[in-house]
């Protein structure tokens, strides 16, 4: 089933789920929320183009399991105005579709520490570009709140 079509009629997306476009906790900025699976956990997730990688909130690697002593690499990291060490990952990122194809991602992933969850607070996921959204097609329809993608 193809979604949206290139040019020359070949699939750009093939799986479609509706967004919320809101501000999330503790901002005034609208921001497109998804919610998405990462590691089989459904979870809220903010798209931001900006960031290099997939964020995933500390008591949320708490219950997948990570341990800090598998990731492929330390790194500080800015997130709202906090710098945090943490750790990459590679995780699965699946986006459910409402209507098409789901599509599963095998992400790169910024884990911060586990004392750092009293700064994480409850804000969300952060789905980033790097690792992640760079690896799919995908577009915003924002007067009908849906988020297409494919590869």
């Amino acid at each position: 089933m193809n979604l949206l079509t290139t040019a020359d009629g070949e699939p750009f997306a093939t799986g479609v789920l509706p967004f919320s476009y809101q501000p999330p906790i503790h901002d005034i900025s609208n921001r497109i929320i998804l919610q998405v699976e990462i590691e089989g956990f459904l979870v809220d997730a903010i798209v931001d183009t900006g960031s290099p990688y997939v964020v995933c909130p500390p008591h949320l690697a708490e219950a997948i399991g990570i341990q800090p002593g598998t990731a492929l690499e330390r790194i500080p990291f800015l997130i709202r105005g906090h710098r945090m060490m943490g750790g990459l990952h590679r995780l699965g990122v699946h986006f459910i579709a409402a209507k098409g194809a789901s599509l599963m991602i095998d992400a790169t992933v910024f884990v911060p520490d586990g004392d750092e969850n009293e700064v994480w607070g409850d804000h969300p996921a952060y789905i980033g570009l790097t690792g992640c959204l760079e690896r799919m097609r995908f577009a915003i329809d924002l007067e009908n709140n849906l988020f297409y993608f494919g590869v």
